[in-house]
């Protein structure tokens, strides 16, 4: 599995965005959003999405305090939610700063015109776009 694809993941309570990069892994998009009540069903329809996609890893948005700390309860919420992944996906995951994602994403939004409305959906998505692309900006500055 060399693929250059990645799977980005804005992890939240109720809602998961899901972002994809292109087969190169420079361009990243929104996906799709996986509204849950159970979490290992989310994580099968994960793992379905990474089989179908033929992702090579996945990038995990980590709740980075703004002074750059870690700690706290959605930091192990998003543990949590690895650890689980890691039972059913054996590639690699990625932790990575979702800092100010969520009101980035919003703002690129409502730049475009639009609004989010009763979608939240698409705030998580474009997260997980937006945290997705920060990856594989920093990747392609080290290789």
């Amino acid at each position: 599995m060399n693929s250059g694809i990645y799977i980005g993941v804005d992890f939240g309570l109720k809602r998961i965005g899901l972002a994809r990069s292109d087969p190169t892994g420079l361009i990243a998009s929104a996906y799709k959003t996986i509204t849950y009540k159970s979490i290992n069903r989310a994580i099968d329809e994960i793992v379905e999405d990474i089989d179908k996609l033929g992702a090579g890893g996945v990038v995990v948005g980590y709740p980075v305090a703004p002074d750059g700390g870690t700690g706290g309860e959605r930091c192990r919420m998003v543990d949590d939610f690895i650890g689980r992944l890691e039972k059913k996906y054996t590639g690699p995951i990625y932790k990575y700063d979702e800092r100010f994602s969520s009101v980035e994403a919003e703002e690129m939004i409502h730049l475009h015109g639009k609004k989010t409305g009763r979608d939240k959906g698409k705030v998580d998505r474009m997260a997980a776009a937006l945290i997705l692309q920060r990856f594989l900006d920093e990747r392609q500055k080290t290789e």
